[in-house]
């Protein structure tokens, strides 16, 4: 067993007193009262089964909405049951304002005060339980009103706001940090974005700006489709790149990127930027130390075949992270990774629940891909989850 990973069995579930040898493999929580169990109960046959099939198999539960006594109470609920059954619950926190940017999945806390209070109430309630809390996917993806390192003005311009927005939205995840990342035995990561999405330097520019250096780490991937293959060095890079400019006083835009090798996911093309991190470190008289370094989760829930490529020029916008079609479930929920910089592969997106009513820039309502008008988001998709599960890479196997 890795020292990685006995370090974070270690701190997730046992005293300091007990020695190494007597901590046991962590279990992450299958909850008999999940999202995908309650949608089971309002389905019939094949798409009933497909739901009960995923059911046992260990996701996420999103706290989204409520006041600060509701998501107490469900943070104990769910953080109690997994107690009880010595396993480890993972805690989606979704509720920062203007989350999503007022796109499919719109709303949020009223305002910074309105949303540590909230943030403050499911702290109470997982208490001294044992939880890894993934705070706010998109959160520093998507920031209103929010300038990257080149000093461009980035999309998301919610009406009401100005610029002045992207400082309170980093004052309210250091605020929402503090608060979490004191509870004794939880484990808190920021959003990371994707492979995909943004260079190292400027996701690690914005990481370190949230305070990262008081948490765990940073997750990747969620509710998209990157394959494992690039994820998980994608991971490295980030992490060595907090590194460099934290330890080493890098401008965060001198990280080598995956942009400069694409498709990085060949070997060659993957060594290239390794090499080019190894030649910061060296000149900055610094080793990469993985076990001290920041580290990821990545989400696995839907990146069995990795990225839908659409049809050249058939879309003005082709969402291609918008429900996209013939996609697989990938790697099982685990905690053992044996990837040095990846504290666990889990199922953060609920896999069958859909992205929302993708238009794919038509005038919609019917998705143009799929022929059909999708659920909206975070409700169930049936069709999607059978293919979900008959495109699983790993297979999965029906008991």
């Amino acid at each position: 067993m890795r020292l990685k990973f006995l370090a974070f069995a270690l701190a997730l579930l046992a005293p300091a007193a007990i020695a190494p040898a007597a901590v046991k493999p962590p279990t992450l929580f299958v909850d008999e009262r999940s999202t995908t169990v309650q949608a089971a109960e309002k389905l019939e046959g094949a798409a009933r089964e497909d739901a009960l099939l995923l059911a046992r198999i260990p996701s996420a539960t999103w706290l989204a909405y409520g006041t600060p006594e509701i998501v107490e109470a469900q943070a104990r609920d769910v953080t109690e049951r997994a107690a009880a059954k010595g396993q480890i619950p993972v805690l989606v926190a979704y509720n920062i304002p203007y989350r999503d940017c007022a796109l499919y999945s719109a709303g949020g806390a009223a305002d910074g005060v309105a949303y540590l209070a909230w943030v403050a109430g499911l702290a109470r309630g997982v208490g001294n339980r044992q939880a890894i809390i993934v705070l706010e996917p998109d959160g520093l993806g998507v920031i209103p009103w929010h300038r990257n390192l080149a000093g461009d003005l980035e999309g998301c311009r919610p009406e009401g706001q100005d610029e002045a927005a992207a400082s309170r939205r980093y004052d309210q995840l250091r605020g929402a940090v503090a608060i979490l990342g004191a509870l004794p035995r939880a484990r808190v990561y920021l959003d990371g974005t994707g492979s995909s999405w943004l260079a190292p330097g400027e996701i690690a520019s914005r990481l370190i700006r949230a305070d990262v250096d008081k948490v765990a780490g940073f997750f990747l991937n969620v509710s998209n489709f990157e394959s494992d293959a690039r994820v998980v060095p994608y991971a490295h890079w980030v992490s060595n790149c907090i590194a460099l400019v934290t330890q080493g006083g890098l401008d965060p835009r001198a990280c080598p990127s995956q942009f400069s090798a694409e498709p990085f996911e060949r070997p060659g093309n993957r060594r290239q930027i390794d090499a080019a991190y190894d030649r910061l470190f060296a000149e900055r008289g610094l080793k990469r130390t993985p076990k001290s370094q920041k580290h990821a989760l990545i989400d696995t829930s839907r990146n069995g075949l990795g990225s839908w490529k659409p049809p050249a020029g058939r879309y003005r916008d082709a969402e291609v992270w918008c429900n996209p079609p013939g996609r697989g479930l990938g790697r099982r929920p685990t905690l053992i990774t044996r990837e040095a910089y990846v504290d666990g592969f889990l199922w953060i997106k609920v896999p069958g629940e859909s992205d929302g009513e993708c238009l794919r820039g038509t005038a919609g309502p019917i998705d143009p891909e799929r022929g059909v008008k999708a659920p909206a988001a975070g409700q169930w998709f049936a069709s999607q989850a059978r293919e979900l599960i008959e495109r699983a890479e790993p297979p999965l196997k029906r008991e």
